[in-house]
């Protein structure tokens, strides 16, 4: 119950609901104990004296809680219903809401499909049981409780030699509980894991065709599958083996009911009637211990979701604001960014970066260049606060950013990464993404800048053209353009092209770059590259390998001396610099 605890912040609110479906349910339980009565009476009262005048009488009452016992369980659902949903709507948008503001260190390790399978089947478990299964839970003691009451008004010593073999299937029961909730547990892990498999070959659909690897990831499917399956089985062998023994406990207290019943009645103990009563209420009772396992089933399902939903509740926020980080005024933010002596590593692994140190003055481009794995990206994210350095400090405009607000200090940075995104929305939307009250020369304007304008307006519907999920409308380079517009719209202080021009061509990449000369005045702007042509300009190049900065200096004097800069260069212009020296040319004629 320590879970349905942890969750009872969700639902609270409305507990109403909660307690007027439980109430609704226990009345149509205790009217469901007239029928023994009524049944008593038809048989002592009305066949046995030839009573016959009273049958209407009875059979008007049986109407009369039929219509009321019905009401009652519509209430219930009713009210069970609106619970259950108000929960599985709290829940939703409070997992949806963290799943915003967790940090980039749970997101490296993170899987789609699972994150998909908690917000869908476990919601559900949850909602099912807390609408529904936990009343019924409720509802099996009260039917156990008035039953047994009842039938101890009748006869206290038939109800206690029936009810002997009682004890053993509740046994049975919790035995059951126990064995059929770790089960529960794997299979959920096992369903993520099939929700994972499906996800990822649909996403990379393509990859998986244009190496011909349909029948590899067919195969990899079916291992998870079977894992599933085998789970399922597990599961289904539990049920087989300890229904049967519920059962046998449960028909051992009919047996002897008839056995002991029987005699009172021939000794006339008792009478027909009430032994029919008695007979209908064992079954009351025996009917919800004998579905004790459908509720623990529901129960145990809905435990295993609910620690799956709260362990992504509960996850720690690596970055969060600290108590007294302040708000940027966007006026007064300049974009001087200092490096100092900062080490970041991910997890416990190598350190990513190492004493980096760097002073970018407003307005001044810095270029990133290195192999992968050099470090590039990582310091770009730590610029944007997407972790925690380890060591030394990042300072926005003289104040460490981790006494900023992190939406504000994001607020003055636009990134485009070289991995493009774009949503299934129109090229309108996802220029003007997380922007309100944009207008459309604003959108053109910065499209025209990104050299995204003509291949929009080629399109059959222009700016409102769908792109399609991922925007697999598009080609690389134009969706790279629609980014780069998307980050210019934002208007920052902060610019950051993660390798933004990789997938245009040479001249396309030569047009952007002469739209972010206008761009770039006022802004920090921060280039990662590994074409030499998109840093050539840049105030200061940080030349970086295995996390720690090789080189830096401006392009003309890096190339002028031996190093990994001038190797990047010659490789890149061999052609160029053949020609030149063929024609008596030097170095520095080609860099001019």
């Amino acid at each position: 119950m320590n879970v349905l605890r942890q969750l009872q912040g969700f639902f609270w609110e409305k507990r109403s609901y909660l307690f007027l479906s439980m109430l609704c349910l226990a009345i149509a339980t205790a009217l469901g104990l007239v029928y023994p009565q009524l049944l008593k009476v038809l048989i002592d009262d009305a066949i046995k004296l030839e009573n016959y005048g009273i049958v209407p009488q009875l059979a008007l009452t049986v109407l009369g809680v039929v219509i009321l016992k019905a009401f009652m369980q519509f209430l219930h659902g009713f009210f069970g219903g609106r619970l259950g949903n108000y929960l599985a709507y709290s829940l939703r948008n409070a997992c949806y809401e963290k799943l915003q503001f967790l940090s980039f260190r749970y997101y490296d390790t993170a899987r789609t499909g699972d994150l998909m399978s908690r917000l869908t089947g476990d919601l559900e478990a949850i909602r099912m049981f807390i609408g529904f299964g936990f009343a019924q839970l409720l509802n099996l003691v009260l039917m156990v409780t008035f039953g047994s009451i009842m039938m101890f008004t009748i006869s206290w010593q038939l109800t206690l030699v029936t009810l002997v073999a009682m004890p053993f299937l509740v046994v049975a029961a919790l035995k059951f509980e126990s064995r059929i909730h770790p089960a529960f547990q794997e299979m959920r892990l096992a369903l993520s894991s099939l929700t994972t498999a499906v996800q990822e070959n649909i996403t990379g659909v393509r990859t998986v065709k244009s190496f011909a690897r349909e029948p590899h990831e067919v195969e990899k499917f079916s291992e998870r599958n079977e894992r599933y399956k085998t789970n399922q089985i597990f599961a289904s062998s539990l049920w087989a083996r300890y229904f049967p023994m519920m059962e046998l406990f449960a028909n051992i207290s009919v047996v002897i009911l008839l056995a002991v019943g029987g005699g009172m009645v021939i000794k006339g103990s008792m009478t027909v009637g009430e032994l029919a009563a008695f007979f209908t209420l064992i079954w009351y009772i025996i009917g919800p211990l004998w579905g004790i396992g459908f509720h623990i089933n529901n129960y145990t399902q809905s435990k295993a979701s609910g620690e799956r939903v709260l362990e992504l509740l509960n996850q720690p926020i690596d970055v969060e604001d600290r108590e007294r980080a302040v708000d940027l005024v966007p006026s007064e933010v300049k974009g001087h960014v200092v490096f100092d002596n900062v080490t970041f590593a991910y997890g416990n692994k190598m350190a990513a970066v190492k004493d980096i140190n760097l002073d970018a003055r407003p307005g001044s481009v810095i270029g990133l260049l290195g192999g992968t794995g050099s470090g590039k990206s990582t310091i770009i994210q730590l610029l944007m606060h997407a972790y925690n350095v380890n060591q030394g400090s990042i300072k926005l405009d003289g104040v460490n950013i981790n006494d900023i607000k992190v939406r504000s200090l994001r607020g003055q940075i636009a990134t485009v990464f070289q991995e493009t995104f774009l949503f299934s929305s129109s090229i309108r939307n996802n220029i003007s993404y997380g922007m309100k009250n944009v207008s459309m020369e604003e959108i053109i304007r910065v499209a025209k800048l990104a050299k995204a304008h003509e291949f929009i307006m080629e399109m059959k519907d222009g700016y409102d053209t769908i792109v399609g999920e991922r925007g697999m409308g598009l080609s690389g380079g134009q969706k790279q353009r629609i980014a780069i517009a998307r980050a210019l719209l934002k208007d920052p202080k902060i610019l950051i092209l993660d390798d933004a021009t990789s997938a245009v061509d040479m001249e396309t990449e030569h047009e952007i770059q002469s739209g972010f000369q206008e761009v770039m005045n006022g802004r920090t702007t921060f280039i990662i590259a590994h074409r030499i042509s998109s840093l050539r300009h840049a105030d200061e190049i940080l030349v970086l390998d295995e996390g720690s900065v090789v080189q830096r200096g401006k392009h003309n004097d890096l190339i002028a001396v031996p190093g990994p800069y001038q190797d990047v260069y010659k490789i890149q212009y061999a052609d160029l610099i053949a020609k030149q020296a063929q024609s008596g040319g030097t170095q520095g004629q080609v860099q001019a």
